[in-house]
């Protein structure tokens, strides 16, 4: 399965995954999932907001075990993010029939459309949808660089946008969604384990940044008579580092866009994305205001205008206590181990997290031994992964055959 995934979306250049929603690449990547539904025999549905499901069972039944990831990218990313939990569905599917495993609950295998939010901007846009905190309208005025709409990219692959949103009723017949990923981070490495579970997802945002100034000549215009914007958002992401440190943060400016975009020419108008994350709400929020607090005062200075505009928003989510406990007991009863199966906390985003509001999740997390993540070089051993698996199979047969 690896070996069949791996290519698709790679570019030459960087090594990387450019997996982007509603592409060539996406297109692929969802025949791929369909293909390996299918060679296991399980019904496939697209749902109405893009997401691939692949079940064994009745869906109607009620109560069903939901497992999966996604398949996109972000820019460049790694080969791991997300696809190592599809592959890893499949493959503890895999195990549990050759275990002969008796299923007393409907299974299904997941894959989330548009996690990454490369395209349109927008994080886990297949989920959020789903779980209705994304609404139509919103959805319809996202656009990607190019000014295609979400609905128009959609149609363009096929898929009809007329019928995107909530989808409730489909979410009151799960009883339980458990995503594997690997680590973005180094806990595990540090500890020594090769799973763990995730305790919560800290709070995080992204801020769109607007510094508009003056387009003048690079090579005419004295220093004293200019109104560059790209001064502001340098001291700015700057001001974003300090602000991070002191509240035990992370802040990110990791997107830019500049107009007129010439080397000989002192920008109008220059914008950035800053994403930024913390432990707690009342951090993030210290954060956040203290950044637009000194871009402000830096605007004033310059003769800059700034617009801030938050694009959007996750609170913390503090996965299910009583699922989590329940697949710690699973791991431990499996293995025979009297110790307790690692439980760490994150900083990234997931489909698990939006989804955590409407129905019981967990997360299990595969140790990444450089911790890097959403670049090439991001990596997981293959022992760890086969442990991922087993660790998996494990859970889904506790939850779905007992």
């Amino acid at each position: 399965m690896w070996r069949s995934l791996r290519p698709i979306g790679r570019s030459d250049a960087s090594g990387g995954y450019r997996r982007y929603a509603w592409t060539e690449a996406d297109a692929d990547c969802r025949l791929w999932f369909r293909m390996q539904a299918e060679a296991r025999r399980l019904d496939v549905e697209t749902d109405r907001n893009g997401n691939q499901w692949a079940w064994l069972g009745d869906p109607t039944a009620g109560d069903a075990v939901v497992t999966g990831s996604h398949l996109d990218s972000v820019p460049d990313g790694g080969a791991f993010d997300g696809p190592l939990g599809v592959v890893s569905a499949f493959a503890a599917l895999d195990e549990l029939r050759a275990r002969g495993a008796v299923f007393k609950r409907p299974l299904a295998i997941v894959n989330f459309g548009d996690e990454e939010g490369a395209r349109f901007g927008l994080a886990c846009v297949g989920s959020r949808l789903t779980a209705g905190r994304l609404t139509k309208e919103q959805a319809y005025e996202l656009r990607d660089a190019d000014g295609i709409s979400l609905p128009q990219a959609m149609e363009a692959a096929g898929h009809d946008p007329a019928a995107i949103g909530a989808d409730p009723e489909r979410l009151a017949k799960i009883g339980a969604f458990v995503e594997l990923h690997v680590e973005q981070g180094r806990a595990l490495d540090l500890s020594g384990d090769a799973v763990g579970l995730a305790s919560a997802i800290w709070p995080h945002g992204r801020w769109r940044y607007d510094f508009a100034g003056e387009a003048n000549h690079a090579g005419t215009t004295r220093l004293v008579d200019r109104r560059d914007p790209m001064l502001t958002y340098a001291e700015t992401v700057l001001a974003a580092r300090r602000e991070a440190e002191l509240a035990g943060a992370v802040a990110t400016f990791g997107k830019i866009a500049v107009e007129p975009n010439g080397v000989n020419a002192i920008p109008s108008l220059v914008r950035g994305w800053l994403d930024a994350r913390a432990a707690d709400q009342g951090a993030l929020d210290k954060v956040v205001t203290g950044i637009e607090a000194e871009a402000r005062a830096y605007a004033d200075r310059h003769g800059i205008d700034l617009t801030v505009v938050r694009e959007s928003f996750t609170p913390i989510v503090d996965f299910s206590h009583t699922l989590r406990d329940e697949l710690s007991r699973l791991l431990g009863e499996k293995t025979g181990s009297t110790g307790k199966v690692p439980v760490l906390g994150t900083g990234a985003g997931h489909d698990a997290g939006i989804l955590s509001e409407s129905i019981p999740t967990a997360m299990l997390f595969v140790r990444n031994p450089t911790g890097v993540s959403h670049s090439p070089a991001e990596f997981a051993a293959e022992d760890d992964c086969v442990a991922g698996v087993l660790a998996l199979a494990d859970v889904l047969e506790g939850l779905a055959c007992r």
